[in-house]
């Protein structure tokens, strides 16, 4: 039977802009859960199809019947609070749709959770690929961004400060590093997520039962039939994979959260040393073009540790199978994933789009009156003066500065002791970056 309920019940990302018409939504929706644990489940036949221990025609059967389209997620989703999980009943009407004389093989000598685990492994690595080509995306824009603006000088800024001159080459290739290590992350996950298949208590015992007389190779046949890695043993309560996933997705949008922080600092008003090539409109406000995509990665990222907390929680699970610890990862995982994968497309869109603006950052590097380069004026006047000479000098030259809105550089010129000194070349910020081209270089070397 054909059933309205994702069309009519599914959310469709009203509060969640970045969910909305993304590929993330119908990747972790029910219907995508209702595949894979199908998927699932003829794996498992297959496997034991592939194995002699059940009819091949069974196999067949099972497959054919896993069609989500023949299920009513509605029913599914009711009759689940019943049971507890959404297997349970899905086994009854699974098992209905292939009937005689085959139904009997259907989930056989499976426990719920190893059905739904090795579905939330296939959702995971459905959902996760769209995000490897964003990450692919952002990757791509920064390198060229970093690369444009190798030597393109900004005010480097600690503790909300101006403190020496940096590059936004630099910058970019900074968040790029940060791209690649979440890139790095994802792919791993991607490749290593495990089936799970131990039976009742994670022992195999049943299938011991039914004629499996090396049920270590059954176990890499369902992995080989659900496309998944093989697991060592069953990890019912031995969490890591689930608490992997969890680390792996939560440094993923933080990481994307360090580069919109940047941006929406960067494109405050006051500073508007970068623009989102895009920006957002405003209710009220008509002049405005709000930093969407910044925006909305920094709520990812503020959300994402706490989805993560909740999973490693889950990791202190009792006995062999949990009361609880299993059930609370269910939807936070769900968020987490797609969190993830919002972030990473916005991400990829923002770093597209981004706009720079070098005149603005080399007028920002002349706020502090020329003051930004006092560190290497300390260094290069020590020898003449002194250090404490050059450290009195420059601490009464800058008061000057500020006082009467002067250059640093003027005031300099001024001095006797000083005339013999370059101070153009001394004091101009975009020729005291220090290494940043060298670093940007390195950087971009890595692939």
């Amino acid at each position: 039977m054909t059933s309205p309920y994702d069309a009519a019940h599914t959310d469709p990302g009203l509060l969640s802009p970045s969910l909305a018409g993304s590929t993330a939504r119908e990747a972790t929706g029910d219907q995508a859960y209702l595949r894979a644990m199908l998927d699932a489940e003829a794996a498992l036949t297959r496997a034991q199809a592939e194995l002699g221990l059940v009819p091949a025609a069974a196999a067949r059967a099972v497959t054919e019947a896993a069609d989500p389209a023949r299920f009513d997620l509605r029913l599914l989703a009711e009759q689940s609070h019943g049971d507890g999980n959404p297997v349970i009943p899905l086994v009854k009407e699974l098992t209905r749709a292939v009937g005689e004389p085959y139904g009997s093989y259907v989930h056989r000598g499976a426990t719920s959770q190893d059905i739904l685990d090795t579905a939330t492994m296939l959702v995971a690595v459905r959902c996760l690929r769209p995000v490897l080509d964003d990450l692919g995306r952002a990757e791509a824009a920064l390198s060229r961004l970093a690369a444009a603006h190798r030597d393109t000088a900004m005010p480097g800024r600690t503790l909300t400060q101006h403190a020496v001159p940096t590059t936004f080459g630099l910058k970019a290739a900074g968040w790029r590093s940060l791209v690649l290590d979440a890139r790095d992350r994802v792919a791993s996950a991607v490749g290593t997520l495990p089936a799970q298949l131990g039976g009742a208590a994670g022992t195999l015992a049943a299938f011991g039962a039914y004629g499996a007389e090396d049920t270590g190779e059954l176990v890499a046949a369902y992995a080989r039939q659900a496309g998944l890695r093989c697991p060592s043993l069953p990890w019912h309560t031995l969490r890591t994979p689930i608490a992997d996933l969890a680390g792996c997705l939560a440094f993923t949008v933080g990481a994307l959260g360090k580069m919109a922080a940047d941006v929406l600092t960067l494109s405050r008003t006051e500073i508007g040393e970068l623009t989102e090539g895009v920006g957002g409109g405003s209710s009220a406000m008509p002049h405005k073009a709000n930093p969407v995509r910044s925006t909305l990665i920094a709520a990812a990222s503020r959300r994402a540790p706490q989805l993560a907390a909740t999973l490693y929680g889950s990791l202190a699970a009792e006995d062999e199978r949990p009361a609880g610890a299993w059930h609370a990862e269910w939807e936070p995982l769900r968020d987490l994933l797609r969190v993830s994968a919002g972030a990473a497309h916005d991400a990829a869109h923002l770093c597209e789009q981004l706009r720079v603006h070098p005149e603005v950052m080399r007028r920002n590097l002349g706020l502090t009156h020329g003051l930004i380069v006092s560190e290497r004026l300390s260094a290069e006047l020590a020898p003449v003066l002194g250090r404490s000479g050059a450290r009195t000098l420059l601490t009464r030259l800058a008061e000057q500065a500020f006082a009467e809105d002067a250059d640093l550089r003027d005031l300099l010129a001024q001095e006797a002791s000083l005339q013999d000194i370059d101070l153009d070349g001394l004091t101009d910020p975009a020729r005291y970056t220090g290494s940043a081209g060298v670093l940007t270089d390195r950087a971009l070397e890595r692939k």
